[in-house]
């Protein structure tokens, strides 16, 4: 077999690739050195920007395949029959911290799914929560600036952490659930995957409901301590990666079990919580969870860049059968995940090898732009309606409409009978056995005895005491003790 020739981008074979040319033995570099400035203004560029959130991220391959029958609630064709597979992507991440942060942190987790269906991708964005910390995508921006570095000091600061979640008694129950047991999961595999909003399916009939996905990991649910974590995270900044890579190379495939809630659309107004508050859960005494399939992942990526940091997750990449709802938190993200990945990437990101359809193609009039590949020939219109045999609309709308009434304006959201930003925090904390409630208040105490300032502790203290008197008070009695060591 002959040696392959190395060459420059433009494919002209490359002479000496060890040594730049120069003005004699010796002498200064030359300008004309185009192989050496090509590689050099090259690696200047290798970077992209890295996503303002989720940046540090891993990703692998698979399948999803229906075990269950749910045609009578959606006509989406991957889910159409049992036995029936289809091609996915995961990507799994760390929330706040720069792509160089380390992975076993006390951070929520990411878990995006990608479906390479037949009727064109569908993109799932959930976390390893099934709740968020705020309900309005308006106060996103401000959420995420307080989590992330301060711009004087170039670290998280628990001032800043500890003041927007006083001002935000949404965040409660999502605080409850961060500063518990499952606040660092011990790797990917070991972690649920949720939805976390809520979405639309519609069936052949036209009848809609509203779902929540939950994904159950089939290795068993695996956490860390505070004290693993740190020593972890010192070890090994990369462990999750490590652990997902090494398992899939091995053969130990990870899988989960999907699971959905659903709900007639006629109970949504009438339901005790807003089912459309991503701050809450529906318990599964009122929509038990019906099984519908099972995920698997099999295969690394080749390259971690081209197939991980520029995969393009978008919530506004639906199917026939599969719509939004009135989820506000959804609503945002139907624009602002898309635009990320337009900044980010280009606006042709979709032609990238991991962002593209598999099992389709992608036939419309988006042309040209930055690293634009498909002309689509000479004959191909750019416009519609044409009389040239170009794609064209189907009439058939994806998902049943939403119903809306009343006036314009910046409403709060409607309140349901049990709606309050502390009930379901407090049912969680009911919930864990006492261990687990020592360790959720010495975590939440270990972090708010730094803020420096008291009516930022005692607001805080305050949610607390809401979602139940002992949650807070044996928060007060931890943080007063920490404060006075």
């Amino acid at each position: 077999m002959s040696q392959r020739v190395l060459t420059t981008e433009s494919g002209a074979p490359v002479a000496d690739n060890q040594n730049s040319a120069t003005a004699g033995v010796g002498g200064p570099l030359l300008l004309q050195d185009q192989h050496l400035l090509e590689k050099l203004a090259r690696f200047n560029r290798e970077r992209i920007p890295e996503r303002v959130v989720h940046a540090r991220g891993s990703g692998a391959y698979g399948h999803f395949e229906v075990t269950d029958d749910v045609t009578a609630y959606t006509h989406a064709a991957f889910l159409g029959e049992i036995g029936k597979r289809t091609e996915v992507f995961a990507r799994f991440s760390t929330v706040a911290d720069n792509l160089g942060g380390a992975d076993a942190v006390r951070d929520p987790r990411g878990f995006a799914l990608k479906f390479y269906t037949e009727e064109g991708n569908y993109d799932l964005v959930g976390n390893n929560t099934p709740v968020f910390f705020i309900k309005d995508p308006l106060k996103f921006p401000d959420f995420i600036h307080s989590q992330k570095r301060d711009p004087f000091t170039g670290k998280q600061e628990p001032d800043n952490v500890w003041d927007f979640w006083a001002h935000a008694p949404e965040a409660t129950h999502q605080v409850t659930w961060l500063m518990g047991d499952r606040g660092i999961p011990a790797s990917y595999r070991h972690m649920n995957g949720y939805g976390s909003h809520t979405y639309q399916w519609t069936n052949v009939a036209g009848d809609a409901f509203f779902v929540k996905y939950h994904f159950k990991t089939n290795q068993g649910i695996r956490c860390l301590s505070t004290e693993q974590a740190q020593e972890l995270a010192g070890k090994d900044p990369n462990s999750h990666q490590t652990d997902l890579l090494q398992a899939i190379e091995r053969g130990v495939h990870p899988s989960w079990t999907l699971y959905a809630q659903i709900m007639p659309a006629a109970d949504a107004a009438e339901y005790r919580f807003n089912p459309f508050d991503l701050t809450k859960v529906w318990p599964h005494r009122d929509y038990p969870l019906q099984r519908v399939g099972r995920l698997v992942l099999d295969r690394n990526p080749d390259n971690v860049f081209a197939e991980v940091e520029q995969a393009a997750f978008s919530p506004n990449n639906f199917v026939p059968g599969i719509g939004p709802s009135a989820d506000k938190m959804l609503q945002g993200r139907l624009f602002a995940y898309a635009d990320a990945h337009r900044y980010r990437l280009g606006v042709n990101h979709t032609q990238l090898a991991v962002n593209a359809p598999r099992a389709t193609t992608a036939d419309n009039y988006g042309r040209d732009g930055l690293m634009a590949a498909n002309s689509q020939g000479r004959y191909a219109k750019n416009y519609e309606p044409n009389s040239y045999d170009g794609p064209a609309e189907t009439g058939r709308p994806l998902a049943a409409p939403l119903p809306v009434t009343g006036h314009t304006g910046t409403h709060a959201a409607p309140q349901h009978t049990k709606d309050d930003d502390f009930y379901q925090a407090g049912e969680l904390y009911r919930l864990m056995s006492e261990e687990e409630k020592r360790r959720l208040v010495a975590n939440i105490a270990g972090g708010l005895a730094q803020v420096s300032r008291d009516d930022v502790i005692e607001k805080n203290l305050a949610h607390f005491h809401a979602a139940d008197p002992e949650y807070g008070k044996r928060v007060r009695e931890a943080v007063e003790a920490l404060r006075e060591d």
